[in-house]
């Protein structure tokens, strides 16, 4: 049973769906942090119905929260590299496995030795 579920998480269809929904849902973050934190705050912002040029300079920018739009970026970027790590640890044991496979099954043929000393025989007979 520990075997099945071995091979069912490490087969590559699984890994990639898990990675692609941990990225869309860390990328969503980033997203939803620029439209709350960044683009609300300026549309709702009553300065910036201003056309003038001068008022634009005079922009208050307390209510963009810059903190938590970068917060959002470094959250996706500490969980793509460690998401990028363990992709690599997977693609090893992988690898590892299928070896180990390839190993088993590969049909057991004379040794160095037998074959080395068929010759010297059929040499010897000449």
């Amino acid at each position: 049973m520990l075997k099945d579920l071995k091979a069912f998480l490490l087969r590559g269809n699984v890994v990639d769906l898990a990675v692609g929904v941990i990225i869309a849902t860390a990328f969503g973050a980033i997203v939803t942090s620029f439209v709350n934190d960044i683009i609300t705050p300026l549309l709702l912002n009553p300065a910036l119905k201003a056309a003038n040029v001068d008022r634009i300079a005079e922009l208050s920018w307390n209510g963009v929260a810059y903190g938590s739009f970068l917060s959002a970026i470094i959250n996706f970027i500490v969980i793509g590299t460690v998401l990028f790590f363990m992709v690599k640890g997977i693609e090893k044991a992988q690898s590892l496995t299928k070896k180990e496979e390839v190993a088993e099954e590969a049909p057991a043929g004379p040794t160095e030795l037998e074959v080395l000393q068929e010759i010297k025989a059929l040499l010897e007979k000449k």
